[in-house]
């Protein structure tokens, strides 16, 4: 195998990286406020739901008010807002362009927005780093998850807006992964805490992405650069087919709370999370080896679909769905907030953009 990584290694890393995390005793306590309105009073706050405290909405009090425009002259409020709720709605603002979106991203960001490498579903890019969510087939539904977790660098912000609401469903489904933590059961939890989840994929077997858009490369010489920057162990098999592997921590913690979060894909890509006719499909197909995605214990042992199976009702029970309207545009802290999507019918135009990277490593 090229450019193996030593998996015992990695343990002790995570380790490491374990014992380092953030004292809650010790951080700042940080100050809330109860905020309804902006001090010129043009806009309105408060839960979509009476039951559920996310998403957290901000109308506009009057007309043809640009989110953009409103953001620049209150910062301070909100960064509040989102470290208070962690999902914000921006629902009535006029907004109608990916431009407006671009502007709302601009305003509320700091530094440069992140691409889209190590893929894992099909997409393209609508301008400078502006990406249609995802171009996943209509019927399908795909899973909660945050954004980038087997990355070594991840958006602490990730931003959508619906240009265009489908017909019927198309919803965006939101849940709290602190909340999801604290739903694992205790022993499940530490196994991963103390495992990590290795990763394990496979491109260019006629199912799925291939590695050339997966990792944006042209040329194998590319492909192995980027396995390598990122921690990536990778086997090519014959006819330019790849297998990679990576081990990354299954909780993160919140860098400027000190929060436990649930933050992987150990779910999202284990074969017992797939609907059962296309379970069957792909076993038909392939070896668990040669599955396009499979996850295991960060040692390499077999993850229990029962577990799989828990870990998917804690998400559930925490899942938040709400119909998109056109102009709204929804800022998550990726870190504390996952995302799904459900099934539709009709055309949806919803695009997304990724900011504020966070560096942890291993």
């Amino acid at each position: 195998m090229a450019n193996s990584h030593d998996n015992t290694r990695l343990v002790e890393l995570m380790d490491d990286q374990r014992s380092q995390k953030p004292s809650l005793r010790a951080l700042k306590p940080v100050r809330r406020k109860g905020v309804s309105l902006s001090q010129e009073g043009m806009v309105q706050t408060g839960r979509l739901t009476p039951e559920r405290p996310i998403p957290f909405v901000v109308e506009p009090l009057v007309d043809r008010i640009g989110p953009a425009a409103w953001a620049r002259e209150n910062p301070d409020m909100l960064d509040q807002l989102l470290l208070d709720h962690r999902a914000v709605l921006f629902r009535g603002f006029d907004v109608k362009t990916v431009n407006d979106f671009k502007d709302f991203v601009d305003a509320t960001s700091n530094g440069e927005l992140l691409k889209y490498t190590d893929r894992s579903s099909p997409r393209y890019e609508m301008q400078d780093r502006i990406y249609v969510s995802t171009i996943y087939p209509a019927e399908q539904r795909i899973n909660l998850h945050n954004e980038g977790t087997y990355w070594l660098t991840w958006p602490m912000k990730i931003f959508f807006c619906c240009l265009r609401a489908p017909d019927q469903g198309g919803e965006t489904p939101i849940a709290d992964v602190r909340k999801i933590f604290e739903r694992i059961a205790p022993g499940v939890r530490e196994n991963f805490i103390t495992k990590g989840v290795m990763y394990v994929r496979n491109y260019n077997d006629g199912f799925g992405l291939t590695w050339q858009e997966v990792f944006q490369a042209t040329d194998r010489a590319s492909g192995e650069e980027y396995c390598r920057k990122n921690a990536i162990d990778f086997e090519w098999k014959d006819g330019n087919r790849l297998r990679t592997r990576q081990v990354r921590p299954a909780v993160r913690y919140h860098p400027r709370t000190g929060e436990a979060v649930w933050f992987n894909h150990a779910s999202f890509f284990h074969i017992a999370s797939r609907e059962p006719e296309v379970r069957r499909g792909l076993l038909g197909m392939f070896e668990e080896l040669d599955l396009p995605y499979m996850t295991y214990y960060g040692d390499g042992s077999a993850i229990d679909p029962a577990v799989i199976a828990r870990i998917n009702e804690a998400y559930e029970m925490e899942k938040v769905v709400f119909s998109w309207r056109a102009g709204d545009i929804l800022m998550l802290d990726n870190m504390s907030i996952a995302h799904g999507r459900e099934s539709y019918k009709g055309e949806r135009e919803v695009v997304v953009a990724m900011a504020e990277p966070c560096l942890a490593g291993l």
